[in-house]
């Protein structure tokens, strides 16, 4: 259930992967496997494009850059714990010049700057991967827009959210002008990230993509491991989000959203990650109690409610 053990070990590129399809590599991120993996997206999405970017820290900023340059305004809102804010050393700022401000989904109608972008993650991973519901979800968006908005969508983990928001890839990504989408994470890829939306604004950043420096010669390795994930690991999300509430309801945890969802203990970050082993994982944070995030996935079908209840009093008698 931990990171290390939340999906299949990450083997060799052919072992994981099989046979590799008799086809050309990508160049310069054009054709090939990438060229497959980007109309894959989309049709999955149901945008009308999509753009394979190395990293989804340069997809979000790429995004927010060409909605800056669109809507002639440099302020972009965004939760007060969104990644941009709290893991990218202040990129927004220092690359592109745009000035992210903190406002709360509560807020975005009463927001007294008249900000051009809003940008929502969908789920909050730093509340624990909590969604809202899809009522809630709409009526931020269409705050937003009555405030002549446009609005882009950090999915990092969008996959696996349609279980819990009720609602199929193409309804969720339409709300949105733009969506991210990560490869590595859910669907246990090398790397790699995926930016949709309308055709012309893909074209556009795939210009941007270039200048952030993302134009690397192959990335058709990163792309096949995509394609795998999308095959194997996308349609088995379903099971893992069913899983995770049999594993949290042992744990004597809330109901989680997602596959995934946050731990908060009393103690020393460096014991607990001593003593949780393979159980937890080495992965915990200090901070007022410590934290770690538990992934449900292919390792974590094996166990049944019984038997993480067991582990989990174990675990609680150790420390």
């Amino acid at each position: 259930m931990n990171r290390q053990l939340s999906g299949v070990r990450r083997k060799t590129l052919l072992e994981s992967l099989g046979p590799v399809p008799d086809v050309d590599p990508d160049r310069y991120g054009d054709g090939g496997p990438v060229g497959a993996l980007e109309e894959r997206v989309a049709a999955l999405l149901g945008t009308e494009a999509a753009l394979f970017v190395p990293t989804g820290t340069m997809a979000q900023q790429i995004a927010l850059r060409c909605w800056a340059d669109r809507t002639h305004n440099p302020i972009v809102a965004m939760h007060p714990a969104a990644h941009p804010l709290q893991h990218e050393d202040e990129a927004l700022t220092v690359l592109s010049g745009l000035r992210p401000i903190k406002v709360r989904n509560a807020d975005v109608g009463t927001c007294p700057e008249p900000f051009g972008t809003l940008l929502l993650e969908v789920p909050d991973r730093e509340a624990g991967f909590v969604l809202p519901s899809w009522d809630e979800l709409v009526s931020v968006v269409d705050l937003a827009r009555e405030r002549d908005a446009v609005v882009h969508l950090d999915g990092a983990r969008l996959w696996e959210s349609t279980h819990g928001l009720g609602k199929p890839l193409p309804e969720i990504a339409g709300l949105f002008d733009s969506v991210y989408v990560s490869f590595y994470k859910s669907l246990e890829g090398i790397s790699g990230a995926a930016l949709a939306g309308t055709r012309d604004f893909v074209e556009q950043a795939r210009v941007w993509r270039h200048r952030y420096g993302g134009m690397l010669f192959q990335q058709w390795p990163a792309a096949l491991s995509a394609l795998h994930g999308l095959d194997t690991v996308l349609p088995k999300l379903g099971s893992y989000v069913a899983h995770a509430k049999v594993v949290a309801a042992a744990m004597d945890q809330p109901e989680p959203h997602t596959h995934q969802f946050a731990l908060h203990l009393p103690g020393d970050p460096a014991r607990l990650k001593e003593l949780s082993g393979k159980f937890l994982g080495g992965f915990w944070q200090d901070g007022q109690l410590a934290k770690t995030e538990v992934t449900v996935a292919e390792p974590a079908l094996e166990w049944t409610g019984d038997e993480v209840r067991a582990a989990w009093k174990e675990f609680l008698a150790l420390i």
